[in-house]
């Protein structure tokens, strides 16, 4: 049977019921490595400061680092040195691929970093004479909409009388 304290991670002494990590793959427990080095042990409570940012910036190649880049890159001869090659650069394979791919095409220009976000829409300078138009159309068809039925409305006037 489990005791309340060994389901918290507080095991009474001598009892196996539950051992850390290091313990179960071989290694020190943290008990006494801390003891055997000297050190005092990390105050509780202590987080590691994990140096993220708050937005991480976008990395932007040029096209002479990407030419560059893939030139390496078809240099290597071993198994395993390309892999080498974008870990040191910090690249992705399929980043890679995409310069190949674009470099093969001819399409240089498309190595260029590309603006994200959305596409400035270019204005039509008629986009207004446009809309007034439109405006005026609606009007006109409105009042011929009322001018057939007042002539709807004589019509049967005149039948009647």
């Amino acid at each position: 049977m489990v005791s309340g304290d060994a389901i918290f991670g507080e095991e009474p002494e001598g009892s196996s019921v539950s051992r850390s990590e290091t313990e179960r793959s071989g290694g020190a427990s943290p008990k006494i490595a801390a003891s055997s080095v000297g050190d005092p042990a990390p105050a509780a409570g202590a987080t590691p400061d994990p140096e993220v940012t708050d937005k991480p910036k976008r990395r932007r190649f040029t096209v002479k680092y990407k030419l560059s880049l893939l030139k390496k890159a078809e240099t290597c001869t071993q198994p395993g040195e390309v892999g080498a090659l974008l870990r040191r650069e910090g690249v992705y394979s399929s980043t890679l691929s995409q310069w190949r791919r674009q470099k093969d095409e001819g399409t240089l220009a498309a190595l260029k970093p590309k603006r994200r976000g959305r596409k400035v829409q270019e204005v039509n300078p008629l986009a207004g004479r446009v809309t007034e138009l439109e405006r005026e159309v609606q009007h006109l068809q409105g009042k011929l909409h009322q001018a057939e039925t007042i002539i709807d409305v004589q019509k049967k006037l005149c039948e009647l009388v």
